[in-house]
């Protein structure tokens, strides 16, 4: 499954069936997105520029800019940018299918949020992607990843599957793309922004 797929795929669900959330109903859906937005604050500098990478229609990336963060909302698919614009019209937005951020977004970010794209894709696309990411983030910056590990790792083969990684071929990415684990009591993965070895 390519990323165009993969965006493809959530141009065309059912916005209801894009979060486990919005089956409850959508005061929900956006409380968690605010409470992931309080949990991502217990890690990101006050105040600092914040990518929301793969941001849908805002769930996070709305209340990350109701905490003070200085945010810019990034997804490959300009439908889900169309839906975020009718909850906050004013939040700036760039189209990027994440391999191209830095360009992109013409200069790097404080940090790269990223919590529910790498997941979906397969092992060669999540190491384009996770370079990509990188390159965006200033040294010493941050990015808090959807990245899981697993004693016994799968490749997802469809857009609803979750791809997970063997520790060592994780710890071997992280050296080749210049990410340092950082220890962080959250449901995602975080690092800090380092030179590659």
């Amino acid at each position: 499954m390519t990323a165009a797929d993969i965006i493809e795929a959530w141009d065309q669900a059912d916005p209801a069936a894009i979060h486990p959330t919005r089956a409850i109903d959508e005061d929900a859906y956006w409380g968690s997105g605010r409470d992931q937005a309080s949990d991502l604050a217990t890690v990101l500098p006050t105040g600092c520029k914040v990518v929301d990478f793969g941001c849908g229609d805002g769930r996070v990336a709305i209340p990350l800019r109701q905490l003070g963060y200085d945010v810019t909302a990034v997804d490959a698919s300009p439908t889900m940018l169309d839906r975020l614009h009718q909850h906050d019209s004013d939040m700036p937005t760039v189209v990027s299918d994440g391999t191209d951020l830095y360009a992109a977004l013409g200069k790097k970010t404080d940090a790269v949020v990223a919590l529910a794209v790498l997941i979906h894709h397969s092992y060669a696309d999540c190491l384009a992607l996770l370079a990509g990411l990188r390159q965006a983030v200033k040294l010493g910056g941050i990015l808090v990843l959807d990245w899981p590990v697993s004693d016994e790792p799968v490749e997802g083969q469809s857009w609803l599957e979750v791809t997970t990684w063997s520790q060592q071929a994780h710890d071997d990415a992280c050296a080749r793309i210049g990410l340092k684990p950082v220890d962080a009591q959250l449901p995602w993965g975080v690092y800090k922004a380092v030179k590659a070895s």
